[in-house]
């Protein structure tokens, strides 16, 4: 379980990032985190693995306190978090093979990681991950090949190398078309459905989110303001979230992507027959 406890981020500026924010989030549920530009989204998903130093409050990640750790012990730590980036932070002159175990060395160490000398076990399962998330067809493309989903498929399997207790998401979809959105999101859901993975998505796309996830915490200004399942985003908590806007349309939209998602699989992806949807670097490479 991940608990955040009272947490606040303030900034020298004297602006509040984050105010007192108060959240469980079991094993094997994902959180999809949104909210307008500038209200904490990012800030609250970096303050977990501390990229980001909270100023008050505590983190725990089964019963282990993040915030009281030493540099030492942060390291070992963020081993048990794997994050994706909007960005993909692949580099871009290494393998699709070599991008995803990096997410080992934390455990492997820089000089093993250099040469190359990555223990058996790794490689294995390496493999086993690119070929669940599509890519065993191109474990040796550099990654400045791919596409943006492909991209983001390594870096699906790049976190989820490091085995971690906790996925933390930075807007997975934000550079993606809408297809291929959905394509991510519901294999995000599907793999931590099947590792029972606490997650937390930071996600700006309020339709993506209702489909896929089965709580919304909705911030504003740093304070939480909605914390509920994703039938609950009423118009009416929509605008207290971003303001005014039309709402009903994006409900509705809501609606028609299921439809989609349905007829183009021949199943309710946003279910995924076994309620997926419902029962839903630094902080990877640190020596």
């Amino acid at each position: 379980m991940l608990q955040l406890q009272n947490l606040g981020k303030s900034y020298k500026t004297g602006d509040d990032a984050l105010k007192g924010v108060n959240l469980e989030i079991p094993d094997g549920q994902i959180v999809g985190l949104i909210g307008p530009s500038g209200a904490g989204k990012s800030t609250l998903i970096r303050c977990v693995n501390r990229l980001v130093e909270p100023t008050t409050g505590k983190v725990i990640l089964n019963d282990v306190d993040v915030t009281t750790l030493s540099a030492g012990g942060l390291r070992k730590e963020r081993r048990k978090m794997g994050m994706i980036f909007q960005e993909y932070a692949l580099v871009d002159r290494l393998t699709i093979m070599e991008n995803v175990l990096s997410g080992r060395l934390g455990y492997v160490g820089f000089w093993k990681s250099f040469l190359r000398k990555y223990p058996q076990s790794d490689v294995d399962e390496a493999f086993r991950l690119l070929e669940r998330v599509g890519l065993d067809h191109m474990v040796d493309k550099r990654a400045d090949e791919l596409s943006g989903g492909q991209k983001q498929r390594v870096g699906i399997a790049r976190a989820l190398i490091q085995d971690p207790e906790v996925l933390l998401i930075d807007e997975p979809t934000a550079s993606l078309d809408p297809k291929t959105s959905r394509q991510i999101m519901r294999l995000i859901a599907e793999l931590c459905k099947e590792r029972n993975l606490s997650t937390i998505v930071n996600i700006h796309d309020v339709a993506l989110a209702q489909m896929y996830v089965e709580r919304i915490v909705g911030l504003q200004l740093g304070e939480i303001v909605f914390d509920g399942p994703p039938e609950g985003l009423t118009p009416d908590v929509l605008t207290q979230i971003y303001g005014e806007e039309d709402w009903e349309a994006t409900i509705d939209e809501v609606s028609d992507d299921i439809d989609d998602d349905i007829n183009e699989d021949g199943i309710d992806s946003a279910k995924n027959t076994d309620k997926v949807a419902k029962d839903i670097t630094e902080a990877v490479s640190a020596p």
